[in-house]
């Protein structure tokens, strides 16, 4: 689960008014100034909105990491924002970048970045919580080197799937699995979430390298947010009131959105070569059997183990 030090209250949705939303959609696109979308929410200045708004970056240090939240909260969308990650020895670092509600029964959708020593590779781990569970891990290797420069990590989200893809190539597919009893994020508006911390406990080869202060600040750069998405504000979506012209001219595709052959060989090809996790193929994690989902189309082309 991603670590944040902001809260915000958690708020459900009636299956009601999700029909309605869905009936009469209309999409909020914008790629803004980071001022106008992000609120810095801890790190005592070692967070940081530059350039007039094109540039935020996070800094962690032997006294304090540093975070931020996006202004907006959502209701389904596309969202897509540029990282480039810490450079060096980034052993011991996380950078958590995330969707999530809040409390006890929370929704989630991860993007973690372990960092590693000099010249090893990153892994990208990714997790989706629906009510408060969570347990739904795969972690990947990345087929560049993301210190860098910058490169895209995307949200897709909707009522029938959420996809996670990175500079456009689809890596992972989590498909709405409530006919079988598994829950699925669709009641719980959520707001973005970053943060970079140390976790020298458990990040780096389970906890066995540890950050070396020496290498401090250690820092990770954000641009180029876009929210394809529907916001939600006091119990109110921004598309409920509007009327289906939106998706009769495709405008709000993603809305539906599934992975095509194309789409579905590139993510192929990313599992087949990069992952290095999979929940779905840990029998030794879940003697008992997979998880449920892990029985539908949830689980991997690639049958990696511990």
């Amino acid at each position: 689960m991603a670590s944040s030090s902001s809260s915000v209250s958690s708020t459900s949705v009636s299956p009601m008014l999700l029909v309605s939303v869905l009936a009469t959609i209309s999409v909020v696109a914008f790629a803004g100034n980071l001022n106008q979308d992000f609120d810095i929410t801890w790190g005592d200045g070692r967070a940081k909105i530059l350039n007039n708004g094109d540039l935020l970056t996070l800094s962690l240090d032997k006294s304090s990491g540093s975070g931020f939240q996006s202004k907006n909260e959502y209701l389904f969308g596309k969202i897509d924002m540029q990282l480039k990650l810490v450079s060096g020895n980034s052993a011991g670092t996380v950078t958590a970048y995330y969707l999530s509600s809040q409390g006890t029964t929370h929704d989630e959708i991860d993007f973690e970045f372990l960092g590693n020593l000099t010249g090893d590779p990153y892994i990208l781990h990714t997790n989706v919580f629906s009510q408060g569970k969570g347990n739904r891990e795969q972690q990947f290797h990345l087929w560049f080197d993301p210190t860098a420069d910058f490169h895209t990590y995307s949200i897709l989200w909707n009522p029938q799937r959420i996809i996670f893809s990175v500079d456009g190539t689809p890596i992972r597919e989590f498909k709405n699995s409530e006919a079988i009893g598994v829950p699925f994020p669709k009641n719980q508006p959520m707001r973005i979430y970053s943060s970079l911390w140390n976790a020298d406990d458990w990040a780096t080869r389970g906890g066995l390298i540890k950050t070396d202060w020496a290498n401090a600040p250690f820092t990770a750069s954000y641009q180029k947010f876009n929210a394809d998405a529907c916001t939600w504000s006091s119990g109110t979506s921004s598309c409920s009131s509007q009327t289906t012209s939106s998706t009769s001219n495709n405008s709000a595709g993603w809305l539906s959105q599934e992975l095509d052959s194309t789409s579905q060989d590139k993510m192929k090809w990313a599992q087949d070569n990069y992952m290095i996790y999979n929940y779905c193929t840990d029998a030794k994690r879940f003697p008992q059997g997979l998880p449920a989902e892990c029985t539908n189309t949830n689980i991997s082309y690639n049958a990696m183990k511990l």
